[in-house]
């Protein structure tokens, strides 16, 4: 067990406040800090804080993988820490974005490699070849977009907003309330030319403007939320198509300890708040909008998925007094939350890589001869050589994630 620290992450979207706040940091920050990386990602590894000089989780995992991930997880994954950990923080909405399959991913990469696209280029879409399915939990309430509505709903919402230049897609979608008609009109969008977008868009903002001032009186305001982030969209990213193509999407609100879970081919964007994320060791992004970086429209097409569906909320699995486990089908990651009353202990069993996290109050981590205080915000390593492990909130309320290995198949 090492004392782990996290590679802070500054991209524009980021909090000044949220995430200097959670590691009692001085406030505000002296630049937007998005992400703080807890892993062995090879493009920004968090680091061991234990005897010596600092190291980092990569290296230290390169030079024994058999002793820090365990004889399995290291064949199975090649020597590779399998998942990524992320404490996340946004004040302003993430691009619209989704992830290739394993499949996707290998294919996409093996072709940009063999067309020897540059592994930093800003148009390169696969920086490795590993499917990227991801979790996040909410710490503070967190808004997202995720996956396309029900036809029929967005139907309604366009209804509602009332625009006259909507008129067409909202007649395609009502004949064709299914994945084709979703595809048909989402790439309609995406692919309209700039004079039209420009024409469009403020249209849109008006119909939303009129919805909220007016028709939301009437129908209990049942598109407020939606309607209100089209307007916020709009006003961060005039001219963007990716505005558009938010007007098909659900639009989910999370409480702090509930989780999203986001498998390949679903186009989402982060709005705004604090959450831990976890996901498969990739960074493969293909963005669709909300963002000034490179958007490759025709390789978005290939890994999205159009089936309509309801946002499924994550509630954790709660045991009988252990850590509370998020279930997803990733094989790559497992991630649990121990919300501990004063005096009260939690356990993690052995055997495997491991990365606890405390965010809220501090306990105290001990096992063998080893004991450590992690404070709110810190992080340790555990490697699979490490024994049975205790986590006790010896001054109070305290919070605690631990991220791991999924189930190994066999």
């Amino acid at each position: 067990m090492q004392p782990l620290r996290g590679a802070v992450r500054s991209y524009a979207w980021g909090s000044r406040t949220s995430l200097a706040r959670l590691q009692r940091r001085s406030v505000p920050s002296e630049h937007p800090e998005a992400e703080i990386w807890l892993g062995a990602h090879p493009a920004d590894p968090a680091y061991l804080l234990g005897d010596g000089s600092p190291k980092s989780l990569l290296e230290a995992i390169d030079e024994n993988p058999r002793l820090e991930l365990g004889a399995e997880t290291a064949h199975v994954y090649g020597g590779r820490l399998p998942f990524l950990l992320k404490l996340l923080a946004a004040d302003e909405p993430l691009s619209l974005q989704a992830h290739p399959s394993s499949d996707q991913a290998k294919e996409g990469f093996a072709r940009e490699e063999s067309r020897r696209v540059p592994i930093d280029s800003p148009v390169r879409n696969y920086r490795d070849a590993s499917h990227k399915p991801e979790l996040i939990v909410a710490l503070t309430e967190f808004h997202a977009l995720a996956g396309f509505r029900c036809p029929r709903q967005t139907v309604e919402f366009i209804d509602a907003l009332d625009v006259g230049a909507l008129s067409g897609y909202r007649s395609l979608l009502a004949d064709q309330p299914d994945d084709a008609g979703l595809r048909t009109v989402f790439t309609s969008w995406i692919t309209l030319p700039g004079p039209a977008l420009d024409a469009l868009l403020p249209l849109v903002a008006d119909g939303c403007i009129r919805y909220l001032s007016t028709t939301a009186h009437h129908d209990g305001g049942r598109f407020v939320a939606e309607a209100r982030t089209l307007l916020e969209l709009g006003e961060s990213y005039p001219g963007d198509a990716g505005v558009l193509a938010a007007l098909l999407l659900n639009r989910v609100t999370l409480s702090p300890g509930q989780g999203l879970y986001l498998a390949a081919g679903n186009l989402h964007a982060y709005l705004s708040g604090t959450g831990v994320e976890v996901m498969a060791n990739s960074d493969n992004v293909l963005r669709g909008g909300l963002t000034p970086k490179h958007v490759d429209v025709p390789e978005l097409l290939r890994v999205l998925d159009f089936e309509p569906a309801e946002v499924e909320v994550l509630e954790p699995d709660v045991g009988s007094g252990g850590p509370v486990l998020y279930r997803t089908p990733a094989p790559e990651f497992e991630l649990s939350r121990s919300v501990l009353s004063g005096g009260a202990s939690v356990s993690f069993d052995g055997d495997s890589p491991r990365i606890l996290l405390c965010t809220a109050g501090r306990v105290v981590i001990g096992g063998g001869e080893l004991e450590y205080v992690l404070e709110q915000g810190a992080a340790v390593w555990v490697s699979a050589s490490d024994p049975l492990l205790i986590a006790e909130a010896r001054w109070g309320d305290a919070e605690v994630f631990s991220a791991t290995v999924g189930a190994l198949a066999g």
